[in-house]
């Protein structure tokens, strides 16, 4: 009987002594189930802060591409008038049909991060001058001279000229918004090579005919572009800073269009 009261005592006595251990064991083990825990969420969230964080590598982009096509309006400009001088008054035209077509199929470049972008592109651009008066402009002649048409009346009178243009562009552009699209600005300066000229003209009495040659246009023609835009659709400008032809009759008779941009992106 006495041993059995000193074993009942003795157990007692370990278990009394033994349960603070355990149950300090089991907050223990708790605790560092759920320390474990956050700790695992906060190595996860700050390993993907300091990726977001590291800046994007450069890389080289480029290749074949259809984009930035310009559509609007031509208008010359007579040493800095809107107005033309005696000299260049055959060239009168009609400025709601005089217009402008361009776009690019190559680019080359280096995009820094996601916001800004160098690249060089070359594509093809169109002037087209419709002219008011029935006048035929004179080709392979050494001057720039016309010939009046009349009684002859046109009913279309276009006088234009195609170039290759290669622009160096420094685009900048926002971060995407939630709809996933962005502001842009694209600039910078381009020079373009002439391909030819041409007059298109149609008539009751003659039907549609077509001309081929120079014109004196500028064979090398250099200026600049803004295009600033949302998406993939924007506003352009485009001003020559040479002379549009090569005679001395027209020396300060200079190009700019504007309009509608699309693929900007």
């Amino acid at each position: 009987m006495k041993r059995l009261i000193f074993t009942t005592l003795l157990v007692s006595g370990l278990a009394g002594v033994m349960a603070p251990g355990a149950f300090a064991q089991q907050d223990s083990t708790k605790r560092n189930r759920r320390d474990l825990d956050y700790g695992i969420v906060k190595i996860t969230r700050d390993d993907k802060d300091s990726v977001n964080k590291q800046p994007k590598k450069g890389r080289f982009v480029g290749g074949i591409t259809f984009t930035r096509v310009d559509l609007g309006f031509s208008r010359l400009i007579d040493n800095g008038s809107f107005n033309l001088s005696p000299n260049n008054d055959f060239l009168d035209y009609k400025g709601g049909k005089t217009s402008t077509f361009s776009f690019d199929v190559l680019q080359f470049g280096y995009r820094f991060n996601s916001n800004f972008k160098v690249y060089v592109a070359g594509g093809f651009d169109w002037t087209l001058i419709r002219l008011r008066k029935d006048i035929t402009i004179a080709k392979n002649s050494n001057e720039f001279v016309y010939t009046d048409q009349s009684p002859v009346h046109f009913s279309k009178n276009r006088f234009s000229s195609s170039y290759v243009h290669i622009p160096l562009n420094f685009e900048f552009r926002t971060t995407e918004n939630k709809n996933g699209k962005r502001f842009y600005l694209v600039l910078g300066p381009e020079v373009s090579f002439l391909l030819n000229g041409k007059i298109k003209q149609i008539s009751e009495e003659r039907g549609k005919e077509k001309q081929y040659d120079s014109y004196h246009f500028q064979s090398v023609r250099y200026g600049g572009t803004i295009r600033f835009g949302y998406g993939g659709l924007g506003l352009f400008t485009k001003y020559y800073f040479n002379d549009m032809f090569t005679t001395p009759q027209q020396a300060g008779l200079k190009n700019m269009s504007f309009g509608v941009t699309f693929g900007l992106n």
